[in-house]
């Protein structure tokens, strides 16, 4: 069966500042913030929610079908995707617009700034959901506001089973959109900060989303410490996999989505989920770019007979 992958497809600009941002960022000044960070290295990866999702998804053994849009400089992309043999029959070419671009700084303590482009990406809601025999479920991950919510209204409608990610578009939104995308997905996957926003705009607790009758999970994000689980107002800590090394930051979360994704699309328990998780987001933080870590479904015990 196959995953549908709603999100953003980007190109990366990924720098590092070897030094701390904490030691750049004058706190008293921050109302007339003027900086600038020498970074040494630079390298455009390919990038975007939707496509790193895919790439874990498909590199594990499960078959994503994405659904996003590119600009005019995206062929290069699809032809990528389409040389690992991910599905893009629902990727949309936009002609006026680029691809969506991010431009990320990494300090030496993997804090992150970004900006972000969206580009191609405001044209994603133009795509409707269209149910397929083969597709079991889904995940709204980060993408055009228009396009989040009709994509997580189209795939209720059609009885889909998906995971609400909203990851950096959680500002988009407000109390009342994120409890319609609550009450319409069957998992919640956040980190530990996207979290404590979800219950600020929502004011519903981890514990009190997961009691909600269509929501089969809620999944928090810590990083190196793992993730926490909550299940019918109940909580159970999955622990985190050390890292042979940390490289690089940028992707971790969209790794350790696409292992849900594969653990999902076999019925597994969302505690197994979790823990192919975090081995995959270990793998990942040691690899630079968001879509070159090598995973070998054999060494992580996976089934590959099917």
């Amino acid at each position: 069966m196959s995953a549908l992958i709603c999100g953003s497809l980007a190109f990366d600009t990924i720098t590092v500042f070897p030094g701390r941002f904490a030691d750049q960022i004058l706190p008293e000044q921050i109302h007339i913030l003027n900086t600038s960070f020498l970074v040494p290295t630079l390298r455009r990866e390919f990038g975007g929610c939707a496509g790193n999702i895919a790439y874990t998804l498909k590199a594990l053994g499960g078959e994503p079908v994405v659904m996003a849009a590119v600009g005019t400089d995206g062929g290069g992309y699809l032809e990528r995707m389409n040389g690992l043999g991910i599905d893009t029959s629902f990727v949309r070419s936009v002609s006026d617009s680029h691809t969506a671009q991010a431009i990320i700084i990494t300090d030496r303590d993997s804090n992150q700034i970004t900006a972000f482009h969206p580009g191609a990406m405001q044209s994603a809601h133009l795509t409707p959901v269209r149910p397929r025999a083969d597709i079991a479920l889904a995940i709204v991950a980060p993408d055009g506001r228009e396009a989040m919510i009709s994509h997580a209204e189209q795939l209720a409608a059609a009885k889909i089973p998906f995971v609400f990610d909203p990851g950096q578009g959680l500002p988009m939104f407000d109390g009342a959109d994120l409890l319609r995308f609550v009450d319409q997905a069957s998992w919640v996957a956040v980190n530990d900060y996207e979290g404590r926003m979800l219950q600020d705009r929502t004011g519903l607790s981890a514990a009190e989303i997961s009691r909600r009758p269509n929501i089969r999970g809620v999944v928090v994000t810590l990083g190196a410490e793992g993730c926490e689980l909550w299940i019918d107002g109940q909580s159970q800590r999955v622990p985190g996999v050390p890292a042979a090394e940390v490289v690089d930051p940028t992707g971790c979360g969209d790794a350790f989505r696409g292992a849900l994704l594969y653990g999902l699309e076999r019925g597994w328990d969302l505690a197994r989920c979790a823990a192919l998780g975090n081995r995959v987001g270990a793998i990942k933080i040691a690899t630079a770019g968001v879509q070159n870590h090598r995973l070998d479904p054999v060494a992580l015990g996976l089934d590959t007979s099917a």
